[in-house]
């Protein structure tokens, strides 16, 4: 009922929207749901926020293949974005995960540019603009919460700084390896480069072997 109930009026809504896509269990309960919204979403973004509307949504293939447009951003983020994804060369597996052929991996790499890539953008920076802010008010606290310690001795100082320091290593230590277990590592792992047109091949030749197997036996 809440997602039903979003609008999208500023890009506030838009990244209080994408938030609520980190969560997994989340998502796979309200998929159906979310794949509406979603589309909502791009679409005001395109049109309303940046003025862009010439792109249908959802997009479309000249065999007029729609194409789920969160499905899409979540696949992608799973390999760790579009620069890794184009870099990996995993544009085809993408396309054969969204139900497409491994040859419409440039299709989803130009949808994604078109359709995502500029939204992912600025979600990032407001999201790095909002953390520096927050960062900013601790900070002005701290100094306003900090100024009746300067008569501290150095040797309580000293003290402090290398407890400090010593919980900044354990609590590094915590975030690094806290509530990472074998199956969550595995799926972070990044698909590897591969060699798509050699496998597609590879296919067919099996393919022909079974059907020169076949009309041998056939034959006999």
């Amino acid at each position: 009922m809440i997602v039903n109930a979003m609008e999208f009026r500023e890009f506030e809504d838009c990244r209080a929207f994408i938030n609520l896509l980190d969560d997994r269990d989340f998502v796979i309960k309200y998929k159906h749901i979310l794949d509406t919204k979603f589309e909502e979403l791009v679409k005001w973004f395109l049109c309303s926020y940046m003025g862009i509307r010439t792109r249908q949504v959802p997009p479309m293939d000249s065999y007029k293949r729609r194409v789920n447009l969160l499905s899409l951003y979540l696949l992608v983020a799973m390999d760790r974005g579009y620069q890794t994804v184009t870099t990996e060369n995993t544009w085809p597996a993408i396309a054969k995960d969204m139900g497409f052929n491994y040859e419409d991996g440039d299709y989803m790499r130009a949808t994604y540019a078109a359709y995502l890539d500029v939204l992912e953008y600025y979600y990032n920076f407001n999201h790095v603009q909002q953390n520096m802010q927050d960062k900013k008010m601790v900070l002005d606290e701290g100094t306003s919460s900090g100024l009746h310690q300067e008569g501290l001795k150095n040797t309580g100082t000293v003290n402090n700084a290398e407890t400090g320091n010593q919980s900044a290593v354990e609590m590094e230590s915590v975030v690094l390896f806290a509530g990472v277990d074998d199956d969550d590592w595995s799926k972070g792992k990044r698909r590897k480069r591969f060699n798509f047109n050699y496998a597609k091949w590879a296919m067919d030749e099996a393919n022909r072997s079974v059907m020169d197997q076949a009309r041998k036996h056939n034959l006999v």
